[in-house]
């Protein structure tokens, strides 16, 4: 570490020193606008599409891979049922999405910018490849535009999303809407530790554990989504 004789004290002082807060300030205050811009163009596009449902899973599983198929199939059981898909536009499972509904209902695909990895996949509608800048805006459009999650394996960017609708549901922020987890084998270690660590410390309820469906097959996951429907209106979460 730089400076490794200082105190962190002195060090913190040091950083604001080199960039005051004014400069701090008027760089976060014209963040804003580009927020701003993001959250109005997202808006305006979204609410043309109708309703839709959201396929999330990893970018790094390939063509060959089980999970990829089977999204594949979730997604062109889902527009049987009259409902656009919207992924992260990106490889892997987002591709299989958007390939499972391409040319048979709206293919959708928010993108995000990052250094590494993410680009479109060639399975999204043209006129609905969305690009982001910042994860939360993305997040918002997904929660807000879909009447349904189906959540395949993934990592953390998966995870986050997952977390994230549960907990706007979990707190009323959002009306319920179905979440379907597709593979008990991947997403059985977690439901165990929500159990034994969540549950049992008191730290979610038992009914908390209702929020969300595991199922082993793309019929399965088309069935808890076309249910739900059948009961309740179609609507915007928030």
């Amino acid at each position: 570490m730089n400076n490794k004789n200082n105190t962190l004290d002195e060090r913190v002082k040091e950083s604001f020193r080199q960039k005051t807060w004014d400069e701090k300030l008027t760089k976060d205050s014209w963040m804003v606008f580009k927020i701003m811009s993001e959250f109005v163009a997202g808006f305006e596009k979204m609410t043309k599409i109708g309703p839709c449902v959201s396929i999330f899973g990893s970018a790094r599983l390939k063509e060959d891979h089980k999970y990829y198929k089977m999204t594949s199939e979730i997604a062109r059981k889902i527009t049987d049922l009259g409902f656009g898909v919207i992924t992260g536009g990106g490889p892997g499972i987002m591709e299989a999405g958007n390939r499972g509904a391409h040319g048979l209902g709206k293919s959708i695909g928010l993108n995000i910018e990052l250094p590494f990895e993410q680009h479109f996949n060639p399975y999204i509608d043209n006129g609905y490849r969305m690009d982001y800048d910042y994860f939360f805006v993305r997040k918002v459009m997904f929660v807000k535009y879909s009447q349904g999650f189906i959540v395949m394996p993934g990592g953390f960017g998966t995870l986050d999303e997952l977390m994230e609708a549960l907990t706007l549901i979990q707190t009323h922020k959002i009306g319920s809407f179905p979440i379907v987890l597709v593979g008990s084998e991947f997403w059985g270690g977690l439901i165990d530790w929500f159990k034994s660590s969540l549950l049992k410390n008191g730290l979610i309820s038992e009914a908390d554990l209702s929020l969300y469906r595991i199922v082993d097959n793309a019929d399965d996951a088309v069935a808890h989504i076309k249910a739900f429907y059948e009961k309740y209106d179609i609507s915007v979460n928030f």
